[in-house]
């Protein structure tokens, strides 16, 4: 046993350098990398939001604008964040993320382009796990079907027509996936509307009526 115990050791001893040297390797790939991760993630995304607002409507940096909701806007269940684009010192339109919860196979992440006048000028699935070959069409890279949303307005009086055809709506469904362009549909109906919602409390002045 005495003899044993120095092997056991040293063997320990060993490990542990190795876990040292590795973890350190790990830090330096991870600093030497993530200025570059984190301009790659930028990039795509203010492309990413040149899809949903289109870049005639802001001259300022609209990536630098988003933002986790806070004020009025943190108490909004649908919005995860939201990014103010302006134009010559005026709010424009708005991007805002939002989480449909109930897709058919799990979550359906979206990011949508609305004025403050209530006209949605685009939306953009960024994350989902619908079903390959039939949900997977609200992709822009799977079909044209996401692009149905651009310039459609949202009026109290004619929220019927916020519904996929097969329930009296525009908006077409897919064969063999009514429920997945269903639940997108609604879920940025509102969102749209709790968002507009919200900038009418905040024009009236509520308190902590900020982002």
């Amino acid at each position: 046993m005495q003899k044993i115990l120095p092997v056991a050791q040293k063997n320990g001893l060993l490990l542990a350098c190795v876990a040292l040297v590795c973890a350190s390797l790990s830090a330096g790939v991870y600093f030497l990398t993530k200025d570059r991760i984190d301009e790659q993630v930028a990039l795509q995304k203010t492309a990413l939001l040149a899809q949903v607002v289109p870049q005639t409507y802001y001259d300022n940096h609209l990536l630098a604008t988003c933002q986790k909701p806070s004020g009025i806007f943190a108490q909004n269940p649908y919005i995860t964040e939201i990014c103010r684009a302006e134009k010559n010192g005026k709010i424009t339109a708005y991007a805002f993320e939002t989480i449909a919860p109930n897709g058919y196979a799990g979550p359906i992440h979206l990011i949508v382009g609305l004025t403050p006048k209530g006209e949605v000028l685009g939306v953009r699935v960024t994350e989902h796990n619908e079903t390959p070959g039939l949900g997977d069409k609200i992709e822009l890279k799977h079909s044209n079907w996401i692009l149905t949303f651009a310039h459609k307005f949202l009026q109290k009086d004619r929220l019927s027509h916020w519904a996929v055809k097969k329930d009296g709506g525009e908006f077409d469904q897919f064969t063999g996936a009514t429920i997945t362009p269903r639940i997108v549909v609604n879920q940025v109906k509102v969102a749209s509307l709790s968002l507009l919602e919200n900038l009418k409390s905040l024009k009236q002045g509520e308190k902590n009526a900020s982002f």
